[in-house]
């Protein structure tokens, strides 16, 4: 995988690694047309979107995988704004979901500029939405539609949403109906938790800080919320895993983290999700510490109540970060689902 980086027009830097090499302020010799070989199938990008505190380092055990299989996809992982070595303007605010999904669309006419494809030849592009990143892809659905992109020539061909469920709070009324505990977030779900949650994130402390970022790892490794005797992780392993995951929410500003997550918890996209009409493939992980697979399984509902009846939700054995823990199996079935989603485009 090859860094990059592109500015946004609030003049934001993002990065974002590419299974191609592309043309950067550092090496602006490339030109696009060497990004793609006769191996390699530029014209389809599968775009891996990291949770909350992460970035795109999760994805080391996909990206090989996914970019090297017989159809040679484009896979490109960005990290969000805030995140990994991406900027995140602070004093001009940026800590909104509606802005990450702002990122996503111009990252996506960056892409489409970087790579050399013929006249006409539109880049399909297939999101997976991982814990926050499901909700950056809803909201921008819900921003600029499924079609905005089409007259640059790119086009959303399906969408896979990991462990995430459209509606983190609790919510007892509303138009999109009643929400209880066993559909919304397992710690974070109302205004009290989620200021707790605030201030652990921007604790001064860095004994605090640390024990935070321990807290997640708890919440998101299966093997960790919710050991059983088929488990054979070895406690070296287990250190490991937790110095991997620490050490990339340790990159990030907590108190920019902080505000990021009061908007997060309160969006709704349950809605949002009946005006899907691509391919959906949701992903849960049956060992979250974050969501129910009811809760989860509102994405699929609501796709279908809205006429689309080529939505699937798929239960892995691992929890929040099953791509991860299950690396074999969701390489090969999303794979499976990107092939899918293109060929019938190309019909």
């Amino acid at each position: 995988m090859n860094y990059s980086t592109f500015t946004t027009t609030d003049n934001c830097v993002l990065a974002f690694q590419s299974s191609l090499p592309l043309a950067t302020p550092t090496n602006p010799s490339l030109p696009p047309s060497s990004t793609s070989s006769s191996t390699t199938n530029p014209n389809t990008c599968i775009l891996l979107l990291h949770g909350f505190s992460g970035s795109s380092a999760y994805f080391t055990r996909n990206t090989t995988p996914l970019s090297s299989s017989p159809a040679n996809h484009w896979v490109v992982c960005p990290d969000m704004r805030g995140h990994g070595r991406s900027g995140h303007n602070p004093s001009r605010g940026g800590f909104h979901v509606a802005r990450l999904a702002a990122d996503l669309r111009e990252l996506l006419l960056h892409l489409r500029k970087s790579n050399a494809l013929p006249n006409g030849s539109p880049l399909k592009v297939v999101p997976v939405g991982c814990s926050i990143g499901a909700a950056v892809v809803w909201t921008y659905l819900e921003l600029f539609g499924e079609t905005s992109l089409v007259a640059d020539d790119v086009e959303l061909a399906g969408y896979v949403f990991v462990d995430q469920a459209p509606l983190q709070d609790r919510a007892a009324l509303g138009l999109g109906g009643t929400w209880g505990a066993g559909l919304a977030h397992r710690g974070c779900f109302d205004e009290e938790t989620m200021l707790a949650a605030q201030r652990a994130w921007m604790a001064e402390d860095a004994g605090v800080r640390k024990e935070t970022h321990r807290g997640l790892v708890g919440e998101c490794l299966g093997y960790r919320f919710a050991p059983n005797t088929s488990d054979s992780i070895g406690v070296e392993e287990a250190e490991r895993d937790e110095e991997f995951f620490t050490g990339i929410s340790e990159l990030c500003d907590g108190t920019w983290l902080a505000r990021l997550l009061a908007d997060h918890t309160r969006y709704d996209h349950r809605e949002a999700c009946e005006g899907i009409t691509k391919p959906v493939l949701v992903m849960a992980g049956k060992r979250s510490g974050c969501f129910s697979l009811e809760g989860m399984g509102e994405t699929v509902r609501r796709a279908k109540s809205g006429g689309n009846e080529d939505a699937e939700l798929m239960v892995f054995e691992s929890g929040h970060w099953l791509f991860y823990e299950e690396p074999e199996r969701f390489n090969k079935e999303l794979l499976g689902f990107v092939e899918r989603c293109t060929k019938e485009k190309k019909k």
